[in-house]
This record gives C-alpha cells, sequence and structure tokens, in this order.
C-alpha cells in the first residue's frame, strides 16, 4: 500500500480577492479608522457586505489586499491575545504592565509580515493598526506586505495612498474632534468611490478612544448631491474640445 501523499506547501502566489483603501486619523480623543466593504474578484464586484475593520482586544485592524491573508492574520492576532489572557509567562511578547496595546500589536506584526515575506511567502496586505501607545496615547501604524513600518497622524493605504492624502493632509490639524474626522474620512471615502472603480459607497467606521472599541455597521453615504454637479448634467457634445476626460 502506498503511502498517502504529503500535502504541498500552498502560497498565495498573487492577491485574487481583494479590498481597496483604509484611512486612518487621529483626533483630539482618539483614533478614527474607515473602510468600504467591498472585495472585488478582478474586475467584478464579488462581496458587498464583507467588513475589513476588525477589533482584537483593544486595538483594531483594517486591511487592504488579499481577504484570506487578512482572515488568517486576524486569526493569528485573536490567537495570541488569548495566550496573553491565560497564561503569565514572562518572556511573552507583550509584557504584562504594558498589555496588548496598538503599538505592540503593531510591532508584533512587523516581525510577522517580514517573517512571511523572507520566506518568500508574504501576506498580501498593507495593515492599518489603530488604538493606544505604550504611553497611553491615541496610536495609528501602517505595516505593509514586507514589514515596512510607519507611524504618522493620518494614514491611507491602496489608492487612499494617491486620492485621500492630499485632502488629510490640507484639512488635518492637532485640535480635530471626533465630529470633524469623521466628516473629513467620509468626504475622503466620497472621493475615492468616485475615482476608485474597486471602491463602494458602503463604509465603515471605527473608534478607539479611551478604553472604548467601537466598530461600526456598514452604512450607505449620500453621494447623491455630487452627481447632480453641473459637469455631469451636460451632454457630451455641449463640453469644451472634445468632451474627454
Amino acid at each position: 500500500m502506498l503511502p498517502a501523499a504529503v500535502p504541498s506547501r500552498q502560497h498565495t502566489v498573487q492577491p485574487m480577492v481583494t479590498g481597496t483603501s483604509v484611512l486612518g486619523i487621529v483626533y483630539d480623543k482618539g483614533v478614527l479608522l474607515a473602510a468600504d466593504t467591498l472585495l472585488s474578484y478582478g474586475s467584478m464586484a464579488k462581496a458587498q457586505n464583507i467588513p475589513r475593520l476588525h477589533a482584537v482586544e483593544k486595538t483594531v485592524i483594517g486591511a487592504s489586499g488579499e481577504y484570506s491573508d487578512f482572515q488568517r492574520i486576524l486569526e493569528i492576532l485573536k490567537a495570541k491575545a488569548l495566550e496573553e489572557t491565560t497564561t503569565s509567562v514572562m518572556d511573552s511578547l507583550y509584557t504584562e504592565e504594558s498589555g496588548m496595546t496598538a503599538e505592540n500589536t503593531w510591532n508584533y506584526l512587523r516581525m510577522l509580515l517580514y517573517s512571511r515575506r523572507s520566506k518568500f511567502n508574504p501576506f498580501w496586505n498593507e495593515l492599518l493598526v489603530a488604538g493606544k501607545d505604550l504611553k497611553g496615547k491615541p496610536f495609528l501604524g501602517s505595516v505593509d506586505k514586507i514589514g515596512t513600518t510607519v507611524r504618522d497622524n493620518f494614514i491611507a493605504t491602496g489608492f487612499g495612498a494617491y486620492l485621500a492624502m492630499p485632502l488629510l493632509r490640507e484639512k488635518w490639524r492637532p485640535d480635530l474632534t471626533e465630529g470633524e474626522a469623521r466628516a473629513l474620512l467620509e468626504d475622503c471615502m466620497k472621493i475615492l468611490f468616485f475615482r476608485d472603480c474597486r471602491a463602494s459607497p458602503r463604509i465603515q467606521l471605527a473608534k478607539c478612544a479611551d478604553d472604548e472599541v467601537l466598530v461600526s455597521e456598514p452604512y450607505e453615504l449620500d453621494t447623491a448631491a455630487a452627481w447632480q454637479a453641473e459637469a455631469y448634467r451636460q451632454s457630451v457634445g455641449e463640453l469644451e474640445d472634445d468632451g474627454g476626460w
């Protein structure tokens, strides 16, 4: 009798089912994240209502890129969180004093994604991490698929890095209120819906403030008024030049 075949190693060779931009901004009392709920299979809108913002303990993780890889990252983080609540190993990644803060999670993800990249089996994601740092202050950081990290007061992944960052740079200030930060993120998400063909007007917001972590239910942005602009209501023949974009 022949022995059973050993399963071959499975790698994500390229992203297949993907999500687009995730935006994050620090405001006066915490951090807000925003992402839409669309997953695309190439040029096809495969799933319309899939959340890409998830809370792990008191940290929120958002992801662009391959969704199955993001699911695996969440499994690893939840296992790490369970380990921290059931053990008191002194050489644990997170010390008992600091807990599983967003900054520690960000550093852990940096090592995890760099390790996978070094084995030529990367997680095809760009992640945003929001919560608190080791000093208890609002924290926002990103990690890409090769383990490169950035910490800033506003960050955008995917097409948001090109289309939303100019508006975030112009409008951000240290004393932004929660309402102003939310309005700014919603404006950016509307821009992405109009300009990114893989984006959707159905979005989620996540808030990390004090010891409170909230992830909203998906809701629709009001984009109807924007389509009433004069340029959209003119026939092509009435536009200047050849009517092209």
